[in-house]
C-alpha cells in the first residue's frame, strides 16, 4: 500500500511540476509578444524601456529585458527608500523632538534663559495627514508644556536646533525649477508643516498680473509676486524660485484664469518657521520672549553656537508616528521630504553620515551585502527620485521588492502602494521618464513582482501610461 501511494504522489508531484513549467511557459511568451509591440511602438524609437517580472512565490525572473541597463527611476526610487527604511528600523521606529529650557525660573516665573526645540528628523513634525502631528496641536501641546514649567516670560532666545542635518538642505543633483516649489522641498533635522507654504491668487485678464492674496509669512523672507494670469484651461504653471536661506522667493509663471487651486511652496528655513511659530503661539498666552527668535544652524553661521551650552532641561518630548504610517504617505502621495528624511536616518543609523548622497551609497551598498546587488544597478543621489541623474535597474528594483515579501513589514508595505489600473504598484514620472514597480495576481492564482521604467519617450505622458497599461495587463 506505501509503495502504491509513494508511485502516485511521484507521479502527482511530477504532474504539478509539468503544470507550473507550462505556465511559466505561457506567461513568458505572452509578456514576450507584449514587450515587443511595446517596445516598437513609435514613441519609442529614440528611448528605451526595461522590464523585469518575477514569479512572486518562487523568486524566479520569467521575464526581463534591458534588466541590467541603468534608467532613470523618478519616484520608483521611493520603494527602495521605503524598504531599505523597513528594514534597517523596522515598522515601528518613531522620531523623537525635544522641548527643553536652559538656564533658571525665577520665582516670578521669568526663564533666565533659552527655550530650546531640538529636531532629530521627524518629517511630519506639523504636517496635516495626521490628526496628532497637526500645527495647531503640536504648538498647543508646547504651549501648555511651557506654562506647566512654571514659564510665564521668557529672559533669552527661542531656538529652533536644527544642527543633526547640519541646518536646511536641499540635494545638489535637484533641478532650480523644482526646489522653490512644495515637491522639492529639502529636508531639516526640524521640519516644519512639510516645510511648504500654500498661496492664492485672483485672477485678471489673460495676461494680465495675477495678484497675490494676502499670506501670513514669516518675516526672515517675502514673495516676489510676477505671475500672470493665463488663458482658461490652462491650468497651473506657477513657479517658485528660491534656494535654502533665501530672503526672497520668486513666483512666476500664469495662473489659469479659472483655475481655482492653492499654489504650494517651499519654505526656505522651515526651523525658523517653526521657532517663530511657536513664538507667535506663546504670544498669545502672554508669554513675552526678550531676546531673538533663531536656529542653531544661524547660530553655527554667526559662530555663536555656544550660547546653546547648559543644561538642557526636557519639558516634553513628542514622537512621531510610526514609521510604517509615514512610508504609507511618502508612496501614496508620493511626498519627496519623506524621501530625503528617511535617506538621512538611513545615513546616520547605518554611519553617522548624514549627507545625501553618502547615504544614497550607503542603501547600494546595503542592498550589495544583502542580496548581492552589484552597487552599480544602483546609482542614486537621493531618497525621493527628484534627482535626474538616478540610476537603477529594474532587475535590482524588482529583486528589492520581492525581498519586501518575506518580510514581517511587507502587509504595511504593501498597503502604502496605490492602486493603479487595478494593481498594487508605485508611479514614477519626471521629465521624459515614467515607471511603475509593484505586484500583481493573476486570474490563474500566480503572483508576480513587476519592475517598468520607459526613458526618453515621445509624445504625451497619457498616451504612454495606457501604453503601459495595456502591456502590465497580460501579468492579470
Amino acid at each position: 500500500m506505501g509503495r502504491f501511494f509513494s508511485f502516485f504522489y511521484f507521479i502527482a508531484v511530477i504532474s504539478l511540476a509539468g503544470i507550473n513549467n507550462l505556465q511559466a511557459q505561457e506567461i513568458k511568451s505572452k509578456v514576450q509578444t507584449a514587450f515587443e509591440t511595446f517596445r516598437k511602438n513609435p514613441s519609442l524609437k529614440n528611448g528605451m524601456a526595461s522590464l523585469t517580472v518575477i514569479n512572486s512565490k518562487t523568486g524566479e525572473v520569467v521575464f526581463d529585458s534591458n534588466n541590467q541597463i541603468g534608467m532613470p527611476t523618478a519616484s520608483t526610487l521611493k520603494v527602495i527608500t521605503s524598504i531599505t527604511a523597513l528594514d534597517l528600523l523596522g515598522a515601528d521606529f518613531t522620531f523623537q523632538t525635544d522641548l527643553s529650557y536652559t538656564g533658571e525660573i525665577d520665582s516670578l516665573g521669568t526663564l533666565n534663559g533659552n527655550i530650546i526645540i531640538e529636531g532629530k528628523g521627524d518629517p511630519t513634525l506639523g504636517s496635516d495627514r495626521y490628526a496628532e502631528t497637526k500645527p495647531e496641536v503640536m504648538l498647543t501641546k508646547w504651549a501648555d508644556a511651557i506654562k506647566k514649567a512654571g514659564i510665564k516670560n521668557i529672559n533669552g532666545k527661542i531656538i529652533a536646533d536644527d544642527k543633526l542635518f547640519n541646518g536646511y538642505d536641499v540635494p545638489g543633483t535637484w533641478m532650480w525649477t523644482d526646489i522653490g516649489n512644495y515637491y522639492g522641498a529639502g529636508s531639516s533635522a526640524l521640519n516644519w508643516k512639510e516645510n511648504k507654504l500654500g498661496v492664492n491668487f485672483t485672477v485678471g485678464k489673460s495676461g494680465q498680473p495675477a495678484t497675490l492674496n494676502p499670506v501670513n509669512t514669516p518675516p526672515f523672507f517675502k514673495l516676489i509676486n510676477e505671475v500672470k494670469t493665463g488663458s482658461v484651461g490652462s491650468g497651473d504653471n506657477v513657479y517658485a524660485y528660491s534656494a535654502p536661506y533665501s530672503t526672497e522667493v520668486f513666483l512666476r509663471g500664469t495662473y489659469g484664469a479659472d483655475l481655482k487651486k492653492t499654489i504650494e511652496i517651499s519654505v526656505p528655513d522651515p526651523a525658523l518657521d517653526l521657532a517663530y511659530a511657536l513664538a507667535e503661539t506663546l504670544n498669545k498666552d502672554s508669554i513675552l520672549i526678550a531676546d531673538t527668535i533663531i536656529t542653531a544652524k544661524r547660530l553655527m553661521n554667526m559662530d555663536s553656537l555656544s550660547l546653546m551650552d547648559g543644561n538642557r532641561n526636557i519639558i516634553l518630548s513628542t514622537k512621531s508616528p510610526t514609521l510604517g504610517q509615514i512610508v504609507h504617505w511618502f508612496n501614496q502621495k508620493s511626498i519627496n521630504l519623506y524621501g530625503e528624511s528617511l535617506l538621512k536616518i538611513i545615513g546616520g543609523i547605518s554611519a553617522m553620515d548624514f549627507d545625501t548622497e553618502d547615504a544614497a551609497n550607503l542603501v547600494s551598498k546595503y542592498w550589495q551585502n544583502k542580496l548581492s546587488i552589484d552597487p552599480s544597478a544602483i546609482n542614486t543621489f537621493d531618497g525621493s527620485g527628484l534627482s535626474p541623474q538616478n540610476r537603477v535597474t529594474t532587475l535590482a528594483m524588482g529583486k528589492i521588492m520581492q525581498y519586501a515579501k518575506t518580510r514581517p513589514w511587507y502587509d504595511e508595505f504593501l498597503k502604502s502602494l496605490p492602486t493603479i489600473n487595478g494593481t498594487s504598484m508605485k508611479s514614477g514620472t519626471i521629465g521624459g521618464v515614467l515607471g511603475y514597480t509593484g505586484y500583481q495576481k493573476s486570474s490563474d492564482g500566480q503572483e508576480y513582482t513587476f519592475a517598468l521604467l520607459v526613458n526618453n519617450y515621445q509624445g504625451p505622458a497619457g498616451q504612454m501610461r495606457q501604453r503601459m497599461f495595456k502591456l502590465l495587463n497580460v501579468l492579470k
